[in-house]
């Protein structure tokens, strides 16, 4: 299988300092800061990084899972919103699928939905984090 790596480099204090971060080969390469991270600031942060790799996996997973189910899909959309907590720790990621899939049923939808929460790669490195599931399938 793949190895892939991703990299930041931090500059001066916490409050005061700034950095980048570049996802593999230069896919994203960017700026975050205290602000990003803790307040409003301009530029992103490890944990949006996290959230759009937790919605790509559990995206791609899902259309796994569906198509070996015979239901190949049209289209997911997923949303991980993030929550970083005292600590700082991450407590909780939201996920929010909303799927296209001709011809499945809203029991067999949930089911392979579920499955992939708890099977994609990216949930499974985060298992201390509580993960929420939120679904729309669309016919």
């Amino acid at each position: 299988m793949a190895v892939r790596t991703s990299e930041a480099t931090w500059l001066g204090t916490l409050r005061e300092g700034n950095g980048t971060m570049r996802i593999g080969k230069g896919a994203y390469d960017g700026p975050f800061t205290y602000a990003s991270r803790f307040e409003s600031g301009e530029g992103t942060n490890p944990e949006e990084l996290i959230g759009a790799a937790h919605a790509g996996c559990f995206s791609m997973f899902l259309s796994a899972l569906l198509t070996k189910a015979g239901f190949p899909p049209q289209r997911i959309h997923t949303t991980a919103t993030v929550h970083l907590t005292d600590g700082p720790t991450i407590s909780l990621i939201e996920l929010n699928c909303e799927a296209e899939v001709p011809n499945i049923d809203e029991k067999m939808f949930l089911e392979q939905a579920e499955a992939a929460k708890k099977g994609c790669p990216v949930s499974k490195a985060l298992a201390s984090v509580d993960i929420k599931l939120n679904t729309k399938l669309i016919h």
